[in-house]
């Protein structure tokens, strides 16, 4: 009896400590969530989202070409960076073997802990200084070395998850290995492997160092792939460490604006997870 009863108090002891490292956890998410609303939502009306910035020391304005900038440069960093990642996750999960495929991995796992100001210097030093000035080009490429990685071991981890059986299935009926992959394998990861691409897209369009030493900013209207262009993070850094109080409020409206942006693109990834794995 007083074994039973030791053993009861070490488990509530247990799930006591338990509750309390999640409420650690979520703590701080819910404190930055909290504070940001309260300082941004001041700032929030229409103009803010439709107007361009005011020059300096005139009030008012908005961050209608720093939206923009971001959906470009986050958009382009995409389309570049997902399919080179899940090509490379698919080839690391059905074709990689040996002594290959492990470096890789190891590569992979290095690189997505590569903080992303070196990033940033390092396409600085090879593509802002080789092309003689900033770009949304560079910006865009810095944002998908971001992605690369992180699509990469996603798709990887996801497809080695599909049962072999699901595989042999496919062969057995005569579907090649190309078809098998495409029409099994990455259908039945398909969840996963979308929750990974969200959470990537998340990670890249709250970068601010890749953007500095790349894209750096604009306080004009631009489209341009070849020019600087305004984005939400590098729009947030400069605001903030602003002296003006009307910039640093507007500060705190982009960064509402940019949680909110990535809040959307986690929830659309569990959304779009769920009932998705079908083995």
């Amino acid at each position: 009896m007083a074994d039973y009863r030791r053993r009861r108090l070490i488990s509530r002891l247990g799930l006591g400590l338990c509750v309390a490292a999640t409420g650690l956890a979520v703590l701080p998410l819910f404190s930055v969530l909290f504070y940001v609303l309260a300082r941004g939502i001041g700032a929030l009306d229409l103009a803010f989202f439709t107007q361009m910035p005011k020059p300096v020391g005139e009030p008012g304005g908005g961050i209608a070409n720093a939206i923009v900038g971001s959906l470009v440069m986050v958009g382009l960093g995409s389309a570049m960076g997902i399919p080179v990642g899940i090509m490379a996750g698919v080839y690391l999960a059905e074709y990689g073997r040996g002594r290959f495929a492990q470096a890789v991995r190891f590569l992979t796992d290095v690189f997505m802990g590569v903080p992303s100001v070196v990033i940033g210097v390092f396409l600085y030093a090879v593509l802002v200084v080789s092309a003689g000035g900033f770009s949304a080009l560079a910006g865009a490429v810095s944002l998908a070395l971001i992605i690369i990685p992180l699509a990469t071991r996603t798709t990887d981890e996801m497809l080695r998850l599909v049962p072999a059986s699901l595989r042999e299935a496919s062969l057995a009926l005569g579907a090649t290995k190309a078809r098998t992959i495409v029409s099994v394998v990455l259908r039945s990861a398909s969840g996963g492997v979308l929750t990974g691409v969200m959470l990537a897209l998340a990670r890249a369009a709250g970068e601010t160092a890749p953007l500095l030493f790349t894209a750096l900013s604009s306080r004009h209207w631009s489209l341009s792939l070849g020019e600087p262009m305004a984005s939400l993070p590098v729009y947030i850094y400069t605001y903030a460490i602003s002296p003006f109080a009307d910039w640093q409020s507007q500060a705190w409206g982009a960064a509402l604006v940019l949680v909110v942006l990535v809040l959307v693109l986690n929830l659309l990834a569990r959304i779009a997870s769920r009932g998705h794995y079908r083995y």
